[in-house]
C-alpha cells in the first residue's frame, strides 16, 4: 500500500504545534511502514526525518483546489493531511483529514495580525458548523489530536466520518531526575491568540513577587507592549523565540510550565514539559485534564490570582518533588510509536474508494520520488 504524508504545513527554523505533531508522526510512521513525503519547499526536509519525498504546490496556492490533480501522479493508495483544508477535487486514492481542535467555535476572534479579508473568511467559515462538515467529510476518515475534541466533535455531529483520536507523542529525554530548586521561573511557550489568554498569566505576576515569568515564543510589538503593561515592571521576561536547545534548558531549571487557555486542542508544549521533569500549572479545562493528569495544578483561567496561588502550591520542596516525579511517568502516556500504530491501523481499515476517476487530457502518470543526498 503506498502512503503519502502532507508535510507542506512544516515550519522552516522552529516547529509550531502543527508542524512537530506532523514531524513526530511521519517519522514514527516511517518505522513501521513505507511513506512518502509531500513538501512544498526542500528546506523544509531540515525539519523532517530522512525519507523518500515528492514535491507539490504550497498549501496557501490558488491551486489548493485541485492540488489532488498532482498528487494523482504519485499513484497513492491513501494520503494522509494534518489538516482538513487540502484540495481534493478529482483525486484518485482515500483520504484521511485531521481536524487539531474546536477552539474558533467557542472563540471566533481572528489573529490580529490576518488581513481584514482572511478574518472576514476565518469568522465566516466558524459562523456555523456548515463549512466544516462539508470540508471534513470529503474524505474517508478523520483524525484528531485528543479525546477530549473527539468528544466535541462526536457531540456537534461534525461529520459522518469515523473520528479517530491520534495524539501527538513527546521524545522521551533520559536525563537524571530533577530535586527541588528554588529558582522562582515560570515558562509559557504558545502564541498569544485570544484563547490562549497570556493576559491572566501576566496579571498574576502582581501576585508572586519574586517570580519570573519567561514568554518563549516570538511576539509582535504590539503584543510585547500591551502584556508588558500589564505586569510589575521586570516579572515578565519576553524571549522572542528560543532555540531547542534553549527551551531545554529553561525547563529544566523551571518551576513550572504555565498556560491559562480558556480553550486548546492538545497542548504539545505541556508534555514537552513532563519528558522534562516540569510540572504544570495550568486552566482547568478537559483537555488540559486528558493532558496533563497527576501531574499538573489546575486553576480557574478567568482568575489571576488563583493562577498566583496554583503556582504557590506547586512551589513547596515535597509537593514539587512529587510533581516531577509524576510529570515523567505521565509524559510516557504519549507516545509517537503509539500514535503512529494508531495511524496505520485507520489505513488498513479503511474503505476501498469506488469511484469513477476523471483524468485530464494528457497528464502525465508517475513523476519520480526523490530521496535527501547527503
Amino acid at each position: 500500500m503506498k502512503v503519502l504524508f502532507d508535510c507542506r504545513y512544516i515550519r522552516l527554523t522552529r516547529h509550531d504545534g502543527i508542524s512537530r505533531y506532523t514531524a513526530g508522526l511521519v517519522g514514527a510512521f516511517a518505522k513501521l511502514h513505507p511513506v512518502t513525503m509531500m513538501i512544498h519547499d526542500e528546506r523544509q526536509l531540515t525539519m523532517l526525518p530522512d525519507l523518500p519525498w515528492v514535491m507539490i504546490p504550497r498549501a496557501q496556492s490558488p491551486l489548493e483546489p485541485w492540488v489532488a490533480l498532482w498528487i494523482n501522479r504519485f499513484k497513492p493508495d491513501v494520503v494522509f493531511s494534518p489538516m482538513q483544508t487540502v484540495g481534493s477535487a478529482h483525486r484518485r486514492f482515500r483520504l484521511i483529514l485531521t481536524l487539531h481542535d474546536m477552539v474558533f467555535y467557542q472563540t471566533r476572534t481572528p489573529p490580529r495580525d490576518f488581513s481584514l479579508m482572511v478574518r472576514t473568511i476565518w469568522w465566516g467559515f466558524h459562523f456555523t458548523y456548515l463549512p466544516q462538515r462539508m470540508a471534513l467529510n470529503r474524505g474517508e476518515a478523520v483524525v484528531t489530536g485528543s479525546n477530549t475534541c473527539k468528544g466535541l466533535m462526536t457531540d456537534a455531529r461534525l461529520t459522518k466520518r469515523p473520528i479517530t483520536s491520534i495524539r501527538p507523542g513527546v521524545d522521551q529525554l533520559s536525563l537524571p531526575p530533577r530535586q527541588y530548586d528554588d529558582t522562582k521561573t515560570l515558562v509559557y511557550m504558545g502564541t498569544f491568540m485570544p484563547n490562549k489568554n497570556v493576559e491572566t498569566l501576566v496579571r498574576g505576576m502582581a501576585f508572586l513577587p519574586g517570580y519570573t515569568l519567561h514568554l518563549l515564543s516570538r511576539v509582535s510589538d504590539e503584543a510585547r507592549e500591551r502584556l508588558g503593561a500589564l505586569a510589575p515592571a521586570g516579572s515578565v521576561v519576553f524571549e522572542n523565540g528560543v532555540s531547542d536547545e534553549r527551551y531545554l534548558e529553561l525547563l529544566r531549571v523551571s518551576t513550572a510550565m504555565v498556560s491559562a487557555c480558556f480553550d486548546e486542542g492538545f497542548g504539545i508544549p505541556l508534555i514537552e514539559a513532563l519528558a522534562a521533569g516540569t510540572p504544570l500549572v495550568i486552566s482547568d479545562i478537559p483537555v488540559f485534564r486528558e493532558v496533563g493528569g497527576p501531574a499538573a495544578i489546575y486553576f480557574d483561567p478567568h482568575n489571576a490570582r488563583a493562577f498566583a496561588e496554583a503556582v504557590t502550591a506547586v512551589d513547596q520542596p515535597d509537593r514539587w518533588n512529587e510533581l516531577t516525579a509524576l510529570a515523567i511517568a505521565q509524559s510516557e502516556v504519549f507516545s509517537w510509536g503509539e500514535s503512529a500504530r494508531r495511524l496505520l491501523k485507520l489505513i488498513e481499515t479503511l474503505p476501498p474508494r469506488n469511484r469513477k476517476w476523471w483524468k485530464p487530457w494528457g497528464w502525465r502518470a508517475s513523476p519520480r520520488i526523490r530521496r535527501r543526498t547527503r
